[in-house]
């Protein structure tokens, strides 16, 4: 089979695929047989019709009609292929004349293709990074958390009034206009955060200032943009709020000495324990900074192209990142509302969140694409080759040709180049590094 490729204004192209009679004369002669076991000739034993009383029958244009069809089936998903362009949209074929004995066939068909893009600079990329391994700062807000798990709340002086940052004992009972207990909102003598986001900001001002044992009653509408998590399902809502305050606490951080280290955690000493924290932030950092670095350069690369992705091909990546999302929701056997209330938003703000991340990974894959074709970056067969043997697949040789077949193969070589393009971006940027 041979493809030979005119391109047309407004990417598109036509191809022109031709198949030698050698080929022709095989399929028509297949299908001859075909027809002989297919149907019951007068005469003759089931598969032995010779052709004339096939063609008498069934009509002297049948054979070759069929074997059109499905040559030009068979053959142009493979001929897009072989091009090696990023097609987009269904091909529209030209005329489809009959196949002759004989004679080589052609046929035409034209299709959309990915618009070309470059890149206003194919310079290496720079970006900012943190530092591998970790820093006496990292460690020192790593020792704060830790630390943060033991620490105690003593009574203030029972004249300290509620400030802004303060903990405090609360007793909270809520109504709302027609009089009916609110229990979601509702405490006996629990410590509240002010500023913690259990209640509105709103409902953290009436309580500023309170001093132990003051009582306060107001009226307040759950604002609808921050309602408190204990308030999520009120938003909107007019509750009139009673509460009592208690105790105001004060907050005792632990004295990080050798001897707590070693009551606490079992270490001789804080340097000790020092160490495996800085230990297990440089391990962290080594599984996290290898993606980081990626998406840093992909970035700074995709910044660099000139022109928007169109709306076909970010609607298309969108596509494709949802039919991937759900297929892994379902091996999760998590249901979507589940995986909403999980982190925390709504259907709007997740498509919203896809449309975006669709239309930066289209604009990375197309910078990508410029800057492996800059650098005459190539997947070789073998390299597909290994892909499917890396795979997994019983028989590595037939599942690429049946990928071939379907056209597909175009995929994987695409995977291929962008990897290695990647690779080269990553390995030749240059790296600041970002500062505490």
């Amino acid at each position: 089979m041979e493809t030979n490729v005119k391109t047309l204004e407004g990417n598109r192209v036509e191809i022109t695929v031709t198949i030698e009679a050698k080929e022709i004369n095989d399929r028509i002669a297949k299908q001859y047989r075909t027809f002989a076991r297919q149907y019951n000739f007068p005469g003759f034993r089931k598969g032995k019709a010779p052709r004339p009383v096939i063609d008498s029958l069934l009509g002297p244009e049948a054979a070759r009609a069929a074997v059109t069809d499905d040559l030009v089936n068979d053959t142009f998903p493979m001929a897009l292929d072989d091009t090696g362009l990023s097609t987009v949209g269904q091909p529209e074929f030209g005329q489809i004349d009959l196949v002759e004995a004989g004679k080589d066939y052609s046929y035409t068909l034209t299709i959309g293709v990915v618009p070309t893009y470059e890149l206003n600079s194919y310079d290496n990329v720079e970006i900012k990074m943190p530092e591998e391994g970790a820093t006496d700062a990292e460690i020192d807000d790593q020792l704060e958390v830790t630390t943060a798990f033991y620490v105690t709340y003593e009574n203030a002086r029972a004249n300290t009034k509620v400030k802004k940052d303060s903990y405090v004992d609360l007793t909270i009972s809520a109504k709302d206009m027609q009089g009916e207990a609110v229990e979601a909102v509702a405490m006996t003598e629990q410590r509240y955060r002010m500023g913690g986001g259990q209640l509105p900001e709103e409902f953290d001002a009436e309580v500023l200032g309170m001093k132990k044992g003051e009582t306060k009653e107001f009226n307040l509408v759950i604002p609808v943009d921050k309602p408190g998590s204990l308030a999520a399902d009120l938003a909107g809502k007019e509750l009139t709020f009673s509460v009592e305050c208690g105790a105001v606490k004060k907050e005792v951080k632990p004295e990080v000495t050798d001897e707590w280290v070693k009551t606490t955690f079992g270490f001789d000493t804080v340097e000790d324990l020092r160490k495996r924290l800085g230990e297990s932030i440089a391990e962290q950092k080594a599984q996290v900074l290898p993606r980081l670095r990626e998406d840093q350069c992909l970035s700074a690369l995709a910044e660099r192209l000139e022109g928007e992705p169109t709306d076909a091909m970010v609607e298309d990546t969108e596509s494709n990142l949802l039919s991937e999302f759900f297929t892994q929701l379902q091996r999760q056997g998590m249901t979507f509302d589940g995986y909403l209330a999980q982190q925390g938003i709504d259907a709007d703000k997740f498509k919203e969140d896809v449309k975006a991340q669709a239309k930066q990974m289209t604009a990375e894959n197309l910078a990508l694409d410029a800057w492996a074709r800059h650098f005459e970056i190539v997947a070789t067969e073998e390299e597909v080759m290994d892909e499917f043997r890396g795979a997994g697949v019983e028989d590595p040789k037939a599942a690429y040709e049946e990928w071939r077949k379907n056209g597909r193969l175009y995929l994987i070589r695409e995977g291929i180049v962008r990897q290695k393009a990647a690779d080269a971006v990553m390995e030749n940027a240059i790296v600041t590094p970002l500062e505490d």
